[in-house]
């Protein structure tokens, strides 16, 4: 990131209402008020559900899932600070160790980015397909995955890749997730059995 783009992003991080909330609220990321809106719209986290956290640091969306008093299991590569009611495991998502069924899925994962728009969009494709493939495997016949994708050339294939593997899917845009951002999030319900 040039160094010009990095003083812009960081003044309007700080200035950012949702970044004070945060703060305000005790929320580790301001991506915690995008999980609690769609999560008001589409009774995503129910009370002693089993969510699985992918890309889980630095931690907002486990805070909101173990607040709804579900029993969370948060992976990521970084360090997650501990978290009352979570489990966290460190390495890539694809390594979960987790024996028995999830209710739901979350993955708010992110690759690092390099500036190379189709590598970045390629990157970030691959890990929404790892992460539904692993939603796949481990949720309950009516569960619920939830994950960020980016609107570019790799957005319709992975929306009819979605489609081909669960019985519901709806694309949401929180009102917290800033209006020029090209992420918006895909809500799929019921995975369809693997071939």
């Amino acid at each position: 990131m040039a160094k010009s783009s990095s003083k812009r992003w960081l003044q309007r991080h700080v200035g950012d209402a949702y970044v004070r909330k945060a703060k305000d609220k005790g929320y580790r990321s301001r991506s915690a008020f995008k999980l609690l809106e769609l999560d008001q719209k589409h009774k995503i986290l129910k009370s002693g559900s089993v969510v699985i956290d992918l890309g889980a640091a630095p931690g907002g969306w486990s805070q909101v899932a173990a607040g709804k008093a579900c029993r969370v299991v948060a992976i990521d590569l970084l360090d997650v600070a501990p978290i009352p009611g979570v489990e966290v495991q460190k390495g890539d998502f694809r390594d979960l160790v987790f024996e028995g069924a999830a209710d739901v899925v979350l993955c708010d994962v992110s690759p690092n980015i390099s500036g190379i728009r189709d590598t970045d969009q390629e990157r970030a494709a691959e890990l929404v397909r790892d992460a539904a493939t692993l939603a796949r495997q481990k949720l309950t016949r009516d569960g619920v995955f939830l994950v960020k994708v980016f609107h570019g050339g790799q957005f319709p294939t992975l929306l009819g890749d979605m489609k081909r593997g669960f019985r519901a899917v709806e694309v949401c845009k929180p009102g917290a997730s800033r209006s020029e951002s090209r992420e918006t999030y895909v809500l799929a319900r019921g995975p369809k059995a693997r071939d």
